[in-house]
């Protein structure tokens, strides 16, 4: 995802704007906003693959059960993490650099 939001601003630069705080964080929408689909899709079939290990009764799934949750729990949370905390973070410190260049220009 940081990859994306970085050509997104490489993008904005090229194309001679001003990098103000809104226009990072155009660039932290649009470059995650290319990355929801892909990622999403990875996250529900891994998911999905767990899921039946996690409700099985069958013979031994008492171990398999104790490695899928974790597992379940993790790719919802990286998926969440990846989409939208990572992204806000990432901004707020562009956003932050941005300033401290600016006062160091004047």
């Amino acid at each position: 995802v940081l990859t994306f939001i970085d050509h997104e601003l490489a993008d904005q630069r090229r194309g001679g704007k001003v990098l103000d705080s809104k226009a990072i964080m155009t660039a932290v929408l649009k470059g995650t906003s290319e990355r929801v689909r892909p990622i999403v899709m990875t996250a529900t079939a891994i998911i999905a693959g767990l899921l039946p290990i996690m409700w099985s009764s069958a013979t031994g799934s008492e171990v398999m059960q104790r490695i899928a949750a974790p597992m379940v729990g993790g790719m919802v949370t990286v998926t969440l993490l990846c989409l939208l905390v990572l992204p806000v973070i990432y901004g707020l410190v562009l956003q932050a650099q941005q300033k401290f260049f600016q006062h160091r220009e004047e």
